[in-house]
């Protein structure tokens, strides 16, 4: 941090500069923009990936699945392959002869190919959707442990109250995973801010700006520019978001103590569950 309050470039005397560079930080466009990009991803990189792992865990709890540890594990696998090697798979399947134009084409959508990554419209949401890709397997199997320790009585009782499957998750399966699901969020939405590897080397923030993120800049000032002081203030205002953001986040997300009204049903059905 102390680093911030200088100009200096790793090899001649730093100088100091005060608040220059976070006024720099602030003041420049393409900081903005890059910082912009990553809110945007946050629908990419948390949401969705809550959603559909809420989604793929609700399914697995209620439908039996023959081979259900080799399906899940599946699901999860990109979570653990190296960042590279998803960037360079899906850069060639997203290339305009990859397999996901090649499909396009063969089923009749061959108006809708392009360089995916090379189109200024497409390039962000398409490295969203490989962040999606990635995170999802993460949020379903905290879910899947999440839904296991919940109390199989209260289905019992909900059912027996004429709830259905819908009902079901929405007032018990929901309110059990405020914990998991706040979890969730925050490694993701982290994931999110500080992302650097699958954008470098996917689109190195091409084509021209559309695909920047501050992390990128960090690298940029720091190991081409040679801008340390500024590379630095970036640094310590993106870590500062990202505890703003983590802040709320566990603020929305918390305890159904927290909410009365949200959790007026699964009380209700706890105590029916009790009485029988």
């Amino acid at each position: 941090m102390q680093t911030s309050f200088y100009n200096y470039d790793g090899l001649t005397v730093a100088t100091f500069a005060g608040f220059s560079n976070y006024v720099n930080v602030f003041a420049d466009s393409n900081l903005r923009a890059a910082l912009g990009h990553s809110l945007l991803l946050l629908v990419f990189y948390a949401a969705l990936p809550v959603c559909i792992g809420l989604l793929l865990a609700g399914a697995m709890s209620r439908i039996r699945i023959y081979g259900l540890t080799v399906f899940r594990a599946l699901l999860f696998l990109p979570q653990i392959l190296s960042s590279v090697v998803v960037a360079v798979a899906w850069r060639g399947m997203l290339a305009s002869d990859g397999p996901v134009n090649w499909l396009l084409r063969h089923i009749g959508l061959g108006a809708f190919a392009t360089s995916w990554l090379g189109n200024f419209n497409t390039a962000l949401p398409s490295i969203g959707l490989i962040g999606t890709w990635v995170e999802y397997g993460l949020c379903m199997v905290l879910f899947l442990a999440g839904i296991v320790t919940i109390d199989r009585s209260l289905y019992e009782a909900a059912r027996l109250d004429g709830a259905g499957p819908v009902r079901e998750f929405f007032a018990i399966t929901l309110p059990a995973l405020r914990p998991q699901v706040s979890i969730a969020l925050i490694l993701t939405i982290t994931f999110a801010l500080r992302n650097f590897d699958l954008i470098w080397n996917t689109t190195r923030g091409g084509p021209g700006t559309s695909t920047t993120v501050p992390s990128l800049y960090v690298y940029l000032d720091a190991f081409q520019n040679r801008q340390l002081g500024q590379a630095s203030a970036l640094a310590v205002v993106l870590t500062i978001i990202i505890l703003i953001v983590v802040a709320i986040v566990q603020v929305a997300v918390r305890e159904p103590s927290a909410h009365p009204r949200r959790t007026r049903s699964l009380r209700r059905i706890q105590r029916d569950g009790s009485a029988r």
